[in-house]
């Protein structure tokens, strides 16, 4: 089967809570469907799936604010990893936040997932040196 990326639908949202808990992410608070609604509203066409056969197999959430570009969320289930879907995602996702004027790119990576980085690597990301602090509001 060919793999087809388009826009998350709200439908999608169990389907795509299963895929990245398979793959190990945290799900949020931020990860409610109310939530990604927001996100969604704010940042159109940036929340994409990639299906193949009608199934869903990976994510990817781009978010711009007018100044930093974030990449979140990017997952392939494990049974469909290997096929190129992440790199698919990516490249899709970085040609459509470069067209809403994005100049630069971030991504966060937990600790528990930092196998990661070599993929990452391979598509030019490095490390920056900063702390990350966050705040529950």
């Amino acid at each position: 089967m060919a793999i087809h990326l388009r826009e998350f639908r709200e439908p999608d949202y169990e389907t795509v809570i299963a895929v990245w808990r398979a793959c190990g992410l945290t799900v949020k608070p931020s990860d409610t469907l109310p939530e990604l609604r927001k996100l969604v509203d704010r940042n159109p066409g940036l929340f994409l799936v990639a299906e193949d056969g009608g199934e869903i197999d990976g994510t990817v959430i781009g978010a711009w604010d007018g100044r930093r570009a974030w990449v979140y969320h990017l997952a392939v289930r494990p049974d469909a990893q290997r096929r190129g879907t992440a790199r698919l995602l990516m490249d899709e996702v970085e040609r459509r936040l470069r067209a809403v004027g994005a100049t630069k790119l971030n991504l966060l990576v937990e600790s528990a997932n930092a196998g990661v980085a070599d993929f990452y690597g391979k598509l030019g990301f490095a490390p920056d040196d900063l702390l990350f602090m966050a705040k529950q509001l």
